[in-house]
């Protein structure tokens, strides 16, 4: 996942609303967003190389969703575990948002870089294994792309922005997941100037700065937009792309969610 956009309990229109682009090589295989078998609530794609994913919610209302932390220097650890399985396992699991990041916090630098965003329905949750300190995030809209959450990247200002504008301008969910998923779209590519420089080469950081990438073997794999209602109505909009941005198809589901108070 390489561009994260989320409101949490920040309009009327939603309770949670997320744009989120994964990006990745082609070449490693994943299934598109499916209601797992294995946990029959619990709707996200998976990556077919660990079982783990990079973003999905359930219909008790746990939502989660990871990028990874681009730094090109930073050495390479082997037998790192899989940071799919942050999500998966947070997902899978019963912990509340708040016991979850505290209790991987410890074993975190095992990992490659990761950014994990973990809600439970009642609290939302950001940790980083490079910053390293757990944050309850309040009401509001947030950025992350492959550094720290807000990091003032062009496309997490752009995205952000345009996530405001729908919360705004939207005439309910159906029309605020088409403009979620309309602002993934975005291949605008930032000045030279306003490129962060995270060890790639130039021609690798413009490709980048788009919120939709497009690169030989390499971009955006899937785009999805979650709306949940203040009411439980959820709606999940998946659409996934092959090499140079090539549609693939769609998944869309409406389903409720139920959030069971915590003690």
């Amino acid at each position: 996942m390489c561009l994260i956009v989320l409101a949490w309990q920040a309009s009327p229109q939603a309770r949670l609303a997320v744009a989120a682009n994964r990006d990745e090589f082609f070449p490693r295989a994943a299934a598109p967003a499916a209601w797992w078998a294995d946990a029959p609530s619990l709707l996200a794609g998976r990556d077919l190389s660990t079982g783990g994913t990079w973003l999905g919610v359930t219909r008790t209302g746990r939502f989660a969703a990871l990028t990874n932390f681009r730094d090109a220097s930073a050495p390479k650890k082997d037998g790192a575990p899989s940071r799919g399985a942050l999500v998966a396992d947070f997902l899978g699991g019963d912990a509340a948002a708040a016991d979850y990041v505290a209790a991987i916090r410890p074993g975190a630098r095992r990992y490659h870089g990761f950014n994990l965003l973990v809600s439970d329905g009642a609290e939302l949750w950001s940790f980083s294994n490079v910053e390293g300190n757990p944050v309850r995030l309040g009401p509001g809209i947030c950025g992350l792309s492959n550094h720290l959450l807000e990091t003032p990247w062009p496309k997490v200002r752009a995205a952000r922005a345009r996530l405001e504008a729908a919360l705004a301008d939207a005439d309910g969910a159906e029309d605020l997941e088409r403009r979620l998923l309309a602002l993934l779209e975005d291949r605008t590519v930032a000045p030279d100037g306003s490129l962060p420089d995270t060890g790639l080469k130039l021609d690798w950081e413009r490709a980048l700065s788009a919120a939709f990438v497009a690169l030989p073997g390499y971009g955006t794999r899937a785009s999805t937009a979650l709306v949940v209602g203040a009411d439980g109505a959820a709606r999940f909009a998946e659409r996934t792309f092959g090499d140079g941005g090539t549609p693939l198809g769609d998944v869309r589901e409406a389903f409720r969610v139920s959030v069971t108070p915590r003690a």
